[in-house]
């Protein structure tokens, strides 16, 4: 479906990871509660750089399956060490006027290869929807908790065709699930990441793991926010 056009709300925004976690939100460290506690209404963006230690891909046949998700980024198949990494967090009200918070990381291979997603609070209770790609063709169902020192766990959880009628769901076998861990490293004054994705058929997909340091910048309102960063289509379903 083509962006809308939405009348802008006068609710007070939440951060959708306020939302999900609650009261256990408190419980992360300050810098993450600082990432990840700004709504729209806050007209900040929160860009990330540093460098993937390692992004790493499983085998020859999952290679060519990431292959075909690059074209829209979802995924991509190339591997290395000591890769460039940015990731863009911009929080906005989509075309539904729905709360939603950009996920745009950029790595710098010989060719750059993104893996967008945006995310929204979902209807289910402790749920943040996180679509997938140019088009959001897919959404996924995020769990989130916090670690014992303070860091943010996320996994993944039921997989939806968005573009599709109803949004079916995907077979487990068909899915990747993933879990990120995402902390702050006192010492050195960075965020750490660690992300993995596997499939109970073929095993591991892809992951990478490295840190990144953050600046926050002003937003202005609706119009700031870039438009590399927005989906082209946005789906009504969540």
């Amino acid at each position: 479906m083509p962006r809308s056009t939405a009348t802008a709300t006068t609710a007070t925004a939440t951060s959708i990871f306020r939302k999900a976690l609650g009261s256990d939100f408190d419980r992360l460290h300050p810098e993450l509660q600082r990432r990840f506690g700004f709504s729209s209404q806050d007209r900040i963006a929160c860009i990330g750089t540093g460098r993937m230690d390692q992004v790493w891909h499983g085998s020859r046949f999952v290679k060519q399956v990431l292959r075909l998700g690059s074209g829209c980024n979802i995924l991509f198949p190339e591997s290395g060490r000591d890769v460039a990494f940015t990731i863009a967090n911009y929080a906005y009200r989509d075309g539904f006027d729905r709360e939603t918070v950009t996920f745009v990381r950029t790595f710098q291979f010989t060719r750059p290869r993104r893996f967008d997603a945006t995310m929204i609070a979902s209807e289910r209770p402790n749920t943040v929807v996180d679509y997938l790609g140019t088009h959001q063709h897919l959404a996924v169902d995020l769990e989130f908790r916090v670690s014992p020192a303070g860091g943010l766990v996320i996994t993944s959880g039921d997989q939806r065709v968005a573009a599709l009628p109803g949004s079916p769901r995907c077979p487990g076998v068909l899915t990747g699930r993933a879990r990120v861990h995402e902390w702050f490293d006192e010492a050195a004054g960075r965020f750490r990441i660690e992300v993995r994705v596997t499939n109970p058929v073929v095993g591991p997909v892809m992951g990478y793991r490295g840190s990144f340091t953050t600046e926050y910048v002003p937003v202005a309102d609706g119009a700031g926010v870039p438009t590399y960063v927005r989906p082209v289509r946005e789906q009504a379903r969540s």
